[in-house]
């Protein structure tokens, strides 16, 4: 599942919404055995599996995300490495991560994953693009084929971090620093950042750790360094309005929120925001006005 993560304050009648950090996605997916001669999965057996629809598959097609073969009809049949390819690439889809960017993902996951389609049923775990195998009583990982012990009363755990020195590892690092220490979570943010100037998940996570330890200025700086190279992602405007509230510059964050809108006008808790400033500046038409899109957006 891949989310949004909010953090909120809450008064006694709404919460406050915060900085939205995006959350690495995580799912797993359990293929049945398949007989003998079957090599290859349908359209029907690609929505019943991934639960996608035709549409989203075909656009991954078309994207160059997967190269399905053809079968006697001419039409297209997907391989094992396709089902994991087309999961894999809808939950970087979602959290934005650049075409680009899910090409060459995938383009090193699919040399690591087995061609064929297991007769036995396998279980596969994944986060981001670390993916985990587990086959009857054997757990590999994908991006090492290191065999891994299976213990069947623990759920299958993510394989340790890949050695590679790119912007994915580095932002995987820093979020599983940033409960334990801080310093070197927005070291490895910025290590992403360095190797990827437009890693929008880096920057609007870096800013959201900021401000969660009381740096509303680093948090607006790295912000404003995103919006520089990224200045149609509503999520960074809606972010540097948080920590301009955190700042108590009211009137720019107000800003801040309307250009969120502007670029994204179905971003509900920009226009949430909006309200309760307006509503707090004695700006009564204007947050109601905020309030009805909010209930609009969000019944």
């Amino acid at each position: 599942m891949i989310e949004l993560q909010i953090e909120g304050v809450r008064r006694p009648s709404r919460p406050v919404l915060r900085c939205a950090a995006i959350v690495e996605p995580q799912w797993t997916l359990d293929v049945p055995a398949r007989g003998a001669r079957m090599s290859s999965y349908s359209y029907r057996d690609v929505e019943r599996l991934l639960g996608l629809s035709r549409p989203v598959v075909q656009g991954f097609v078309d994207a160059g995300f997967v190269a399905p073969a053809r079968g006697e009809r001419n039409e297209l049949r997907f391989s094992f490495q396709d089902l994991i390819l087309l999961k894999t690439a809808q939950g970087l889809a979602t959290v934005k991560v650049p075409p680009r960017r899910i090409k060459a993902a995938l383009t090193r996951l699919r040399s690591e994953l087995p061609e064929s389609v297991p007769l036995s049923a396998v279980r596969i775990s994944a986060i981001g693009t670390r993916v985990v195998v587990q086959q009857g009583a054997t757990q590999w990982q994908a991006d090492s084929g290191q065999y891994l012990l299976d213990l069947e009363t623990q759920p299958v755990a993510p394989p340790p971090l890949p050695v590679d020195d790119n912007a994915e590892q580095w932002f995987v690092r820093a979020g599983e620093l940033e409960a334990t220490d801080p310093d070197a979570s927005e070291r490895a943010y910025r290590g992403a950042i360095e190797r990827d100037r437009t890693f929008l998940a880096a920057y609007v996570n870096l800013g959201c750790m900021l401000q969660a330890h009381g740096k509303a200025a680093p948090a607006e700086r790295a912000y404003r360094e995103a919006i520089d190279l990224l200045p149609e992602e509503a999520l960074l405007h809606f972010n540097l309005g948080t920590a301009l509230e955190d700042l108590r510059r009211t009137g720019e964050a107000i800003r801040a929120y309307e250009k969120a809108i502007a670029l994204d006008a179905s971003f509900a808790d920009a226009h949430f925001n909006l309200a309760r400033l307006h509503e707090a500046q004695g700006h009564g038409q204007e947050a109601l006005r905020h309030l009805a899109s909010y209930r609009r957006l969000t019944r």
